[in-house]
C-alpha cells in the first residue's frame, strides 16, 4: 500500500499543511481511509463533505484511532494542534494523490469495463498473469469514482501489473477514470442493457464504455469482441493503439469455436492454440471473457498456449456462476450476484446445455431498466421460449419477474411474492437429478432461497 511522507501527500494534491503538518512532513503515511470504523495506525484521512453528510465530523476519531495526518476542505484555525492539510475538495485530493501514486509506482495498467463480466474478466486475468508477474487487481467492486483511487492506494512498490475494473452509473465516468489511470491495455467486456435507465439506449451504453480508450497509451493495446455490432460500429480504426479481438463471431482475431459444456466447466478452440482451452467455470459467455483475458496476457508479453493451463487453478468472485452442491445432490448454480437481461439470457442458455434430468429456473426481477422493464423483461421469457422445452419448471419472484412468468408459454411455471412460499414449491425436486439457476439483481437477493429449503 502506498508509504510516502506527510509533505509528498501535501505536493500530490496540492495541498497546504498547517504548521503541525509542517513539523512532521517527513514522518511517512501508511495506507489511506475514508472510514474510521477500518482506519489503521499511519493512515491518512480523508473526510468527505457532502449533501447529507460530513466526514469532517470524525477527524478527531480518527487520530484517536492511530491516524498520522488528515486532510480537511475546512478552513484551518490559527493554533490547531492537529497536523492537517487544506485542500479545495476532498474526493478531488483522493483522486491526486491516487493519481500521483499510480505514477510513482509504475505498474503496467490493465482497464475493464463492460455491461457484464468484468468481475470475472479480471479474475481470469489476474489467473493467467499472476504466475509471471506481481499483480494487484481491484477488490470487490472499488470500481467508481471513490474505490477505483483506493485500489489504487493499496498497490504495493513493486506491483508489476494492476488490473483496474471500471464501473459507470453515467456518461462520462468510464472518460475520468480511463484519463485517470492511462491504462496499457483497455478490454470492453461485452454491451448490454445495463444503465439503460440512465443512458437510454443501448447505443448510449455502447458509447459510455467506449470511453475506456479516452486514457489508452498511443503504445496501448485495445481489447473488445466483434460480436456486439453497436459497439464494432463507432471502434475507430486509424489510432495509435493496438488493436485485438475475441468472442464467437468469425471477424474476431480469437474467434471461439466447438463450445462444449462438461462436467468440470467449459471447453472451446480457438486459432493458434492446438489444444481445447478448458475453464472451470459454466458458459459460452465465459468462454468469450477468457479470450479477452487471454488477448490481455498477449499485450502482457505472454504466449497465449503456454499460459493458457493456469485457467485450471481459476477462482472467481462469488455468485458468479457457482457451483454449490446441496445435501440432496441437487446442483444450484448461483448466478445471483446481478443481472441484466442480456447476462440472465446466456445463464438460461448455460443451464439448458447442462446434462440434468430436471432443469430448474429461479428467476428474480432485473433492476434498473426504468421504462425498458416490461419490454426487457418480456424479451427473457420469449427466449425461454425459443429454447423448445429445454426447462422442466420456472419459478418467478418479484414484481417485474411476472412479465417473465406471463410470457412463457412451454415451460410449467410459478410466481411467488415471497422466497419462503418458492422454496417450498422447490423442496420435492431436489435430487441428484436436478440443476437449479439462481439469478436476478443484486437487490433482489434470489440467492436466499437456499436458506429456506430443507
Amino acid at each position: 500500500m502506498i508509504e510516502v511522507t506527510i509533505g509528498q501527500i501535501a505536493e500530490f494534491c496540492n495541498g497546504k499543511p498547517n504548521e503541525a503538518a509542517e513539523k512532521i512532513k517527513n514522518e511517512k503515511v501508511k495506507g489511506v481511509s475514508i472510514d474510521t470504523r477500518t482506519i489503521e495506525k499511519n493512515n491518512l484521512f480523508i473526510p468527505f463533505l457532502g449533501e447529507n453528510a460530513d466526514g469532517h465530523r470524525f477527524i478527531d476519531s480518527a487520530f484517536d484511532k492511530g491516524a498520522a495526518i488528515s486532510l480537511t476542505e475546512y478552513k484551518i484555525e490559527q493554533g490547531d494542534l492537529r497536523p492537517l492539510i487544506k485542500v479545495d475538495d476532498g474526493l478531488a485530493a483522493l483522486q491526486m494523490i491516487a493519481k500521483a501514486y499510480l505514477n510513482m509506482v509504475s505498474p503496467k495498467v490493465i482497464a475493464i469495463t463492460g455491461s457484464n463480466g468484468k468481475t470475472t474478466t479480471k479474475d481470469m486475468v489476474e489467473c493467467l498473469l499472476a504466475p509471471y508477474f506481481k499483480v494487484k487487481k481491484t477488490i470487490g467492486n472499488y470500481n467508481n469514482e471513490i474505490g477505483l483511487p483506493l485500489t489504487i492506494l493499496q498497490l504495493d512498490h513493486d506491483t508489476d501489473i494492476s488490473i483496474l475494473e471500471m464501473g459507470m452509473d453515467s456518461k462520462g465516468d468510464i472518460d475520468f477514470l480511463s484519463k485517470m489511470t492511462e491504462p496499457d491495455v483497455a478490454i470492453i467486456t461485452n454491451v448490454g442493457e445495463s444503465h439503460i435507465e440512465k443512458l437510454g439506449s443501448r447505443e448510449n451504453i455502447a458509447a459510455a464504455k467506449y470511453e475506456i480508450v479516452n486514457g489508452l497509451k498511443n503504445t496501448g493495446t485495445f481489447i473488445y469482441s466483434r460480436d456486439y455490432p453497436l459497439l464494432e460500429q463507432i471502434v475507430e480504426r486509424d489510432v495509435g493503439y493496438t488493436i485485438r479481438t475475441g468472442g464467437l463471431d468469425e471477424t474476431n482475431d480469437l474467434q471461439i469455436t466447438n463450445v462444449n459444456q462438461t462436467e468440470d466447466g467449459t471447453e472451446f478452440n480457438v486459432p493458434g492454440i492446438d489444444a481445447p482451452v478448458e475453464i472451470p467455470q459454466l458458459g459460452t459467455h465465459n468462454s468469450a471473457n477468457a479470450t479477452l483475458a487471454l488477448l490481455a496476457a498477449e499485450a502482457s508479453g505472454l504466449e497465449m498456449s503456454k499460459v493458457m493451463h493456469q485457467f485450471r487453478s481459476l477462482e472467481v468472485t462469488g455468485m458468479r456462476m457457482q457451483k454449490i452442491k446441496h445435501a440432496s445432490g441437487a446442483m444450484f448454480i448461483n448466478d445471483a450476484y446481478n443481472a441484466s437481461p442480456s447476462s440472465m439470457k446466456s445463464a438460461i442458455s448455460t443451464i439448458g446445455n447442462m446434462d440434468y434430468d430436471f432443469k430448474i429456473l429461479i428467476l428474480a426481477d432485473i433492476l434498473e431498466l426504468g421504462t425498458y422493464r416490461k419490454e426487457l423483461h418480456e424479451s427473457v421469457g420469449e427466449h425461454i421460449n425459443e429454447l423448445d422445452d429445454e426447462f422442466d419448471l420456472l419459478l418467478t419472484y418479484g414484481e417485474d419477474a411476472r412479465l417473465i412468468h406471463d410470457t412463457v408459454n412451454n415451460t410449467e411455471k410459478k410466481h411467488f411474492a415471497s422466497l419462503e412460499a418458492l422454496a417450498e414449491e422447490l423442496n420435492p425436486h431436489l435430487d441428484a437429478r436436478t440443476v437449479i439457476l439462481l439469478k436476478g439483481s443484486r437487490g433482489m437477493a434470489v440467492e436466499r432461497v437456499m436458506d429456506h429449503i430443507g
